[in-house]
């Protein structure tokens, strides 16, 4: 079920968060380069499209599916132009970063991303 985000407790769910960090041990600098990576809706879209397949896909396939889930429409109604501009984002912005923090991996000779699990 999807909420508007009027309908979304902000101070609930942070305060919630707050209290799940309380019960782990990790570092601060850990927290906070984790809720880095998290704060981009792109990346989380692509850490979501690949958990969704749980199998390697190509870069642009992975590019159209985070485009869909941005704006809610078929893939058939996307232009192209916007497809190509999720692919660079993701390419020279959000897929090092994730690759750097062993999230997923890339292997550019064959442009295919690969979720965590297939490691």
């Amino acid at each position: 079920m999807t909420t508007s985000d009027s309908d979304f407790d902000s101070p609930g769910f942070v305060l919630a968060m707050l209290d799940w960090l309380e019960h782990r041990e990790e570092t601060p600098a850990a927290v906070d380069e984790s809720l880095e990576l998290l704060a981009d809706r792109r990346r989380r879209l692509l850490l979501e499209v690949m958990r969704t397949y749980g199998e390697e896909l190509t870069l642009p396939d992975a590019a159209e599916e985070v485009a869909v889930r941005e704006t809610g429409r078929k893939v058939t109604e996307l232009s192209a132009e916007r497809v190509a501009n999720v692919y660079i984002s993701l390419y020279h912005d959000h897929m090092p970063r994730l690759v750097e923090a062993d999230l997923i991996e890339y292997d550019q000779e064959r442009d295919l991303v690969i979720p965590l699990e297939m490691r």
